[in-house]
């Protein structure tokens, strides 16, 4: 007797697993979990009530804080939890990962089943060294993908995107606090947490008037749509939806033509773009 085929391709057979992987690939593209990405500055217990709202918190749910970017992370949990325990019975628990204890899987675990994770302030790519190519930023995206909100502020808003500014110059030596000027392959980005695939963020925007790196992120990555996030301000990002909250304002801009690279100190030139400012309530969309 012939060994028979463990598995024969049919018309049926291929349908189900094309259906199977149209599936897999759909809930890739549309999480289930909700971004709530703060600009920086200070957080009201307004804008706060609002992180736990997107949330939806069970009675079992706890909150995780991830504080790698802070030079200091245990003021930056002591900070957020000072705030936080008036407005909500829910746990809240600080997992600083390193190098090490980012290979911990009962710990990236917990990362993964928070129904609510907060990345505090500081240096996205102080954060980005630790979570880069471990099961930390697997947990967060896994996290997102089945439910969870994902929240953060300043830094922990630009390590939302896939192209994550880091705040450096390429053309400086040295760095001097402000970015000056618009050339092209100016910007400095790396990858951030990649939950956020067709925009990259700015943060502290209008505080620190910020315009000029979101416009040269525009320039090296045009298909993107920027999002300047002001101080005390935030968006929530429901899939391609964005809705506006809190004080101040936060200025889109996207869909430049017309770029042109001059050769002579790496300027450039843009014909027309797409700007827009939004204040609270406000919502628009992203591809």
């Amino acid at each position: 007797m012939k060994n028979q085929p463990l598995f024969r391709l049919t018309s049926k057979n291929f349908t189900i697993t094309l259906f199977l992987f149209l599936s897999c690939l759909l809930q890739a593209q549309n999480p289930k979990g909700k971004l709530f990405i703060i600009g920086g500055g200070d957080r009201s217990d307004e804008l706060m009530k609002q992180v736990l709202a997107v949330a939806e918190l069970g009675k079992k749910d706890y909150i995780v804080v991830l504080p790698m970017s802070s030079e200091e992370p245990d003021s930056s949990f002591i900070f957020f939890k000072t705030q936080m325990v008036k407005l909500t019975s829910n746990p809240i628990v600080m997992l600083n990962f390193n190098k090490q204890t980012a290979q911990n899987k009962t710990l990236t675990d917990s990362v993964q089943k928070a129904k609510l994770i907060f990345i505090s302030g500081g240096d996205q790519s102080r954060f980005m060294a630790v979570a880069h190519n471990t099961p930390i930023k697997t947990a967060i995206q896994k996290a997102y993908e089945n439910g969870s909100t994902i929240s953060g502020t300043s830094a922990g808003a630009a390590v939302m995107s896939e192209k994550m500014i880091t705040g450096n110059q390429k053309l400086e030596k040295e760095y001097s606090g402000t970015f000056d000027n618009i050339r092209y392959d100016n910007l400095e980005t790396s990858e951030g947490l990649g939950l956020l695939k067709t925009a990259v963020i700015d943060q502290h925007f209008l505080k620190r008037n910020r315009y000029n790196r979101l416009l040269s992120a525009l320039v090296e990555f045009p298909n993107l749509t920027g999002i300047g996030i002001d101080e005390a301000t935030a968006i929530i990002v429901r899939n391609n939806e964005i809705e506006v909250a809190g004080e101040s304002e936060v200025i889109v801009v996207r869909n430049p033509k017309g770029i042109q690279k001059s050769k002579k100190n790496n300027l450039i030139s843009i014909e027309k773009l797409e700007m827009s400012i939004y204040n609270a309530g406000q919502k628009f969309k992203i591809k």
